[in-house]
């Protein structure tokens, strides 16, 4: 290579194109649109779901219901659950609780309810216990332990 053969790579550097300025330029008269129709005119644009003046999808189908986006989905478990799947003394928590079956994620939320009865002391670490769980745990020996944000349900509250 040497300095009177450099040049730029092929398709580097292409011309502007000019457009709807007559024969001469190669796209005159139709500007590179075709002929005549919604897309060659000034401001003729579709949008998405447009099915050519047919009813389009979204209104042929019946839209019902409400869908909330910010619902928090809670895992549950009953006690009667952690009975049979814990030994005295364990931690119960959302890494456990999936180890052995009880829920499908660790990252979601648990939820323990009072369905059962409980044996075993177990010290249970999760996001909400309800008010009739704790007593039973408590009676059992176990404690429960609610991370920052978390909270005991109380007898009222309907979760």
């Amino acid at each position: 290579m040497s300095d009177f053969n450099l040049h730029a790579p092929e398709g580097s550097r292409t011309r502007k194109r000019i457009v709807g300025r007559g024969q001469g330029s190669g796209l005159g008269g139709t500007a590179g649109k075709g002929n005549k129709g919604q897309q060659s005119r000034s401001g003729g644009k579709t949008y998405p779901g447009f099915e050519g003046g047919q009813m389009p999808l979204y209104r042929r189908l019946p839209h019902r219901g409400f869908t909330n986006i910010f619902r928090k989905e809670w895992q549950v478990v009953n006690i009667c659950d952690l009975d049979t799947k814990f030994e005295t003394g364990e931690t119960v928590d959302g890494v456990t609780l999936m180890a052995r079956g009880l829920v499908k994620k660790a990252n979601q939320p648990v939820k323990v309810l009072g369905m059962g009865d409980i044996t075993k002391a177990l010290t249970v670490s999760v996001d909400k216990v309800s008010a009739q769980a704790k007593d039973k745990i408590e009676k059992a020996g176990g404690k429960v332990e609610t991370p920052a944000g978390g909270q005991v349900a109380s007898a009222t509250s309907a979760s």
